[in-house]
């Protein structure tokens, strides 16, 4: 981790910071179509997918193969935030803002 938060303020701003950069990495290859496709229903689905996989990392008290427990923790992270936009209707209308 980057840095040392001294609250948790600071660091719920820290794990927002690698949420929406973990959001913006995936979003640039991923696109809004696979959401908009599998709508609301579909994102609960791939939170219950992602926390079967936690779950069953976290018993097996090992070291994954592939992605890291705190990138499970994450993806569920965003998949919840997505959720929350999707439902609120955002993430239908609204698109990342392009760097200048």
């Amino acid at each position: 981790m980057k840095s040392d938060p001294k609250t948790l303020n600071e660091a719920i701003e820290l794990v927002n910071e690698e949420l929406l950069q973990t959001f913006l990495k995936k979003h640039k290859d991923y696109g809004k179509g696979n959401i908009l496709s599998i709508k609301e229903l579909g994102i609960a689905f791939r939170i219950s997918e992602k926390g079967e996989r936690l779950k069953n990392l976290l018993m097996k008290n090992g070291t994954p193969e592939n992605e890291s427990i705190e990138d499970t923790w994450t993806d569920i992270g965003v998949y919840a935030i997505i959720g929350l936009l999707y439902k609120r209707g955002w993430f239908q209308k609204l698109e990342v803002e392009s760097k200048k």
